[in-house]
């Protein structure tokens, strides 16, 4: 990818650290933590495809984890240079492989409530990867049809709680419906990839810090749990509450951990 491909934004100075948003919310998600973190490193947050300015998604090709990971290409440190990566949901399956594909580069990583959901299913996690399952096929059945409130409703409730749609305010619900779009080409990439427990933890930084809420749902919770059982070096984090996006509703929180995990 060419850096004008990829649109972000940035602040501070000092090692780089990319910042992988989650589905929906786009690279303004990290306001706060990016003021968290600007006084001691050079903060990149990037958008994935469909997100700010960078390109939707093109036709009907499967998306990979691969292709959304080489957005954070131009943003490598040259040389020998290392840099960070942060993820969040989606943003943590795409952090695990850039982290993966750029490994001579890659200091540390920081995965807060990641969804490689595949593990479920390669690991015997049946009900949770249908639960997973179940959702994704509401999104590509009203993806195709044009009805995206509809998945939007099922969307919103699945992540943070029933009632949640109906709790949002109308233009909420507009904006929200009509940012759901870019996913759902992700599906493709947190369905379909194929490496194992062993080949991440061979891959990826020893200084890994997973961030989980207890109050998650449980496919996240499940995801982790595999990791912490097949990769137990890596620093696992929970916090009491905040649910699956806390990393947005409960920065408070959140922010400390990040920072002290890339200190």
């Amino acid at each position: 990818m060419k850096l004008e491909e990829t649109d972000f934004m940035e602040a501070g100075q000092g090692e780089k650290v990319v910042l992988v948003h989650s589905s929906v919310a786009g690279a303004k998600q990290w306001r706060s933590l990016m003021e968290t973190l600007a006084g001691e490193f050079h903060v990149i947050a990037i958008n994935l495809f469909g997100y700010g300015d960078t390109r939707a998604w093109e036709g009907d090709g499967t998306q990979r984890l691969r292709d959304q990971a080489r957005l954070i290409e131009p943003f490598l440190p040259s040389g020998a240079g290392r840099m960070s990566i942060v993820g969040h949901s989606f943003g943590g399956s795409v952090a695990m492989m850039a982290a993966a594909e750029f490994r001579t580069h890659v200091r540390r990583l920081v995965l807060i409530e990641p969804n490689p959901f595949y593990l479920l299913h390669k690991y015997g996690r049946s009900e949770a990867y249908q639960g997973a399952v179940a959702l994704r096929d509401v999104i590509k059945s009203n993806g195709k049809a044009g009805t995206w409130e509809a998945a939007a409703e099922v969307f919103a409730n699945y992540w943070t709680g029933p009632g949640s749609w109906d709790a949002m305010p109308e233009d909420r619900k507009a904006k929200f419906a009509q940012a759901l779009g870019p996913n759902f080409h992700e599906w493709d990439a947190v369905m379909n990839e194929v490496r194992s427990l062993a080949d991440w933890r061979r891959d990826l930084p020893r200084e890994t810090t997973v961030v989980i809420a207890r109050d998650t749902v449980r496919s996240i919770r499940e995801i982790v749990e595999l990791m912490q059982q097949h990769i137990p070096e890596w620093r696992f984090q929970q916090l009491e509450r905040g649910g699956h996006m806390a990393a947005m509703t409960r920065p408070d929180l959140v922010n400390p951990i990040v920072r002290s995990a890339l200190a």
